[in-house]
């Protein structure tokens, strides 16, 4: 049994929050059984199987599938998981892991400084949206450069700005890559438990 990371109150040492992706415009009920959910659900089971009880690890529902313009559809529900973690964990930081939309909304939330980092997979940031994330998050993005429904470009472009900002952000193309990461699989999920990792080593560290 591996040994289990704790924060000084003696929970989990990092929260994370999976967010799903959604679509422009919907007041569609968002489903935990629609294609945007289900592809997160490896995610969240393998970071959950590789780091045990170090990681307390959500999944976020939202109430509809759209963003919706101004009324940013998804927000509230996210912002209320947020507030749950941090109430179950107090000063346990959260990394957020966010797919296209979802990959938005944890740009964000990072505005939020008790999130500590953001892993952003092919995010829809066409609003340069990255730019809410707060100087002191670690970002990581990837994204395929064959994803026709957002744009690596964009990505790319904003990893750049958060870099001259003087952050800690990175960028990794997927070469041939599409947007539903059902391509180069390895990749996308080794990258995720990668992150995590790296900031559970970050976590370790500052609590020594």
């Amino acid at each position: 049994m591996p040994t289990r990371a704790r924060n000084r109150a003696g929970g989990p040492a990092l929260s994370v929050l999976v967010l799903p992706g959604g679509t422009d415009s919907s007041y569609r009920p968002f489903s935990p059984w629609q294609g945007s959910a289900m592809r997160m659900y490896p995610f969240t089971a393998s970071i959950a199987l590789r780091f045990g009880r170090a990681v307390d690890i959500r999944q976020v529902r939202y109430r509809v599938y759209g963003w919706n313009g101004g009324q940013a559809s998804p927000m509230p529900y996210a912002r209320a998981a947020l507030e749950q973690a941090c109430r179950d964990h107090p000063e346990t930081p959260v990394a957020v892991i966010g797919h296209s939309m979802g990959g938005r909304i944890a740009a964000q939330l990072a505005a939020d400084t008790r999130v500590s980092a953001v892993l952003a997979l092919a995010p829809w940031w066409q609003f340069a949206d990255w730019r809410m994330i707060h100087d002191d998050a670690r970002v990581l993005a990837i994204h395929g450069d064959a994803d026709t429904v957002t744009y690596a470009h964009r990505t790319a472009k904003g990893i750049e700005e958060l870099r001259d900002r003087g952050m800690d952000a990175t960028y990794v193309p997927v070469p041939g890559g599409g947007h539903p990461m059902l391509d180069h699989v390895g990749l996308w999920h080794r990258a995720a438990l990668d992150f995590v990792g790296t900031e559970l080593r970050t976590t370790r560290a500052q609590a020594r």
